[in-house]
Order: structure tokens, then sequence, then C-alpha cells
């Protein structure tokens, strides 16, 4: 049986990311923190994933006059753009 040995580089910010999990005392060294993130970030991943899937699912098994048309001729963020525009001249945003 052979052993398979990998070697990885990190950028400087991640590796001083995984020491400082390490001297907090979260992982014992710095190989635990970065397999323990590495796995957060898969499992964090994987809910986003199943959330997303549900929240198609949900979407398609909607009757198709549920279904709001697709607007054409103008900008999807148009009717946001608005209403800041409304907010910023009444006082109640702030204009950048």
């Amino acid at each position: 049986m052979s052993v398979h040995k990998q070697s990885v580089s990190f950028t400087d910010a991640a590796f001083n990311f995984a020491r400082e999990l390490v001297e907090s005392g979260e992982y014992p060294n710095i190989s635990a923190a970065v397999s323990g993130e590495m796995a957060r970030a898969r499992a964090a991943r994987e809910r986003e994933r199943l959330i997303f899937e549900a929240e198609v699912q949900r979407r398609l098994a909607l009757p198709l006059d549920a279904w709001e048309p697709v607007r054409t001729g103008e900008s999807i963020t148009s009717g946001a753009r608005a209403q800041l525009a409304r907010l910023a001249e009444s006082g109640g945003g702030t204009a950048a």
C-alpha cells in the first residue's frame, strides 16, 4: 500500500487566518484548521445548494397563472432605482 502525500500552497492571508484559528485555540494545528474550515465551507455550500434547489422546485410547482411575466424594455432595477430616488428627494435616504 502506498501513501500519497500532497502539499498545498496558501496565500499569506489564508495562512494567517489558519494560524489565528490555531492561536485562538479553535484548532490544534494548521493542518486541522485548514481541514476544518474547508469542511465548514463545503457544508455551507451544500446548505445553500439545498435551499436554492428547494426554492426552484417551489417556484416550478406554481400554476402557470401565478407566474409574473418578465418585464421587457426596461431595466430590471428601474423600480428599485425610482424608489431610492424618491427616498433621497424626501430626505428618507442617503445620497452617495
